[in-house]
């Protein structure tokens, strides 16, 4: 990094932004196996919270992928940095007021440390899908673990490359055995809790 680069203070704070929109900023950062519902779940959170009035934002592994970070491969070295990359653009948009939902498998502890270390304490939510392997290998919607069983593709989280669980998300689900809607229910639950967005009449 230059040694010329200077910070500079915006005049309107994050409080300020996210104040109208009856919110506070927060990146809930959901991880775990491909096939585990991350996506899904974060999508449907999304639908949830903007018919409810919130602003957010949802970033993608995938659609990430494709623009942003489309110069990266799936070795390690490229694990840590699309997550990197993907852990201050979050910062970006929270600081601008939205709820940000990231969905990316961040298989390594470290990675996911190194985002929440990014943010005042509660407002990164590790949202962790512990949906069992035998659950997203027998789903596969992309085809991936038949490829990755087949030597079709190195470096395939929870095949040929590991995935650290958490030891202590803040929110665990299990798509195996809750509904789409029953995930939904317990997130937006935390987040009432947490005063992160208003309870009913709040």
């Amino acid at each position: 990094m230059s040694t010329h680069i200077v910070w500079h203070n915006h005049k309107v704070t994050r409080a300020e932004r996210a104040e109208p929109k009856n919110q506070h900023p927060c990146l809930l950062w959901f991880t775990g196996l491909s096939g585990s519902g991350k996506s899904t779940i974060a999508n449907a959170l999304d639908v949830a919270l903007h018919q409810r009035g919130y602003h957010t934002f949802l970033l993608d592994g995938d659609n990430v992928r494709h623009g942003l970070n489309r110069d990266l491969g799936f070795s390690d070295e490229d694990r840590v940095e699309n997550i990197r990359r993907v852990g201050e653009v979050s910062k970006l948009f929270t600081d601008a007021g939205l709820i940000v939902l990231s969905a990316f498998i961040s298989p390594f502890a470290s990675d996911r440390r190194m985002v929440r270390n990014l943010f005042p304490a509660g407002e990164f939510v590790e949202v962790f899908m512990n949906t069992p392997i035998e659950t997203c290998e027998h789903r596969d919607p992309k085809g991936l673990y038949r490829k990755a069983r087949a030597g079709e593709i190195k470096d395939f989280t929870g095949i040929n490359s590991p995935y650290e669980v958490p030891k202590h998300p803040e929110v665990a689900l299990d798509t195996s055995v809750q509904s789409v809607d029953d995930c939904v229910a317990q997130l937006i639950g935390y987040l009432q809790d947490r005063e992160l967005i208003l309870k009913p009449n709040g």
